[in-house]
């Protein structure tokens, strides 16, 4: 089952362009092209299926379903400012993309199974939500009966920050503590996902 996913993660990395997981990067340094066998040819995609694939590089890479995207960019666009750059910054504030941040997971799926099966502390309390919305000030921690084990004792000595971005700006992170504080709202410039979010909202508003 997990080779399965695994290999359905490389796939998805090949046909986004972009690395889903660690395995997927190594695996696109090889093969630098699209899978199936026009993967090597040049296509000329059409103004849709440019705007499709932007929204689907951004969906998959927070691991989230159509409904989920869809809820939050309406939100997005009700609220003040950009609706692109809200967009991300929402999507941002969920529990599972900041456990990644934090390094307390490898991949975005291995941060939502930390939530889901009750390993973090939000403020003290079990949230078992990926979705959740962590708010400026906010404390997530693993509670202290998870972390001896051999899992988060390798996050804490910081074996996966080799395939991680830098921490951003907006997390203050002790990791050898495993907890981190969301200081803000994150900046759509500081966070380090892969997508043209103009694309994304014109995707929407067609």
């Amino acid at each position: 089952m997990a080779n399965s996913r695994s290999r359905k993660q490389v796939r998805l990395s090949r046909a986004l362009g972009i690395a889903l997981t660690p395995k997927a990067e190594r695996y696109m340094q090889r093969r630098p092209y699209r899978p199936g066998e026009h993967g090597r040819g040049r296509t000329k995609d059409s103004d849709y299926s440019v705007r499709l694939k932007e929204k689907q590089r951004l969906r998959a890479q927070y691991g989230i379903r159509e409904s989920q995207l869809r809820t939050i960019f309406e939100e997005a666009h009700r609220t003040e400012g950009q609706t692109g750059e809200n967009l991300v910054e929402l999507l941002e504030m969920r529990l599972d993309a900041l456990v990644l941040r934090a390094g307390f997971a490898r991949t975005i799926a291995q941060a939502r199974q930390v939530v889901v099966h009750r390993h973090i502390l939000v403020d003290g309390k079990i949230v078992d939500r990926p979705s959740f919305r962590v708010k400026p000030g906010q404390t997530l921690q693993i509670k202290a009966k998870s972390q001896a084990s051999d899992q988060f004792l390798m996050a804490a000595a910081g074996v996966h920050r080799d395939v991680l971005p830098d921490v951003p700006e907006y997390l203050d992170v002790q990791l050898e503590k495993l907890n981190a504080t969301l200081v803000r709202r994150p900046k759509r410039a500081e966070i380090p996902v892969t997508c043209d979010h103009q694309l994304v909202v014109e995707f929407y508003s067609r």
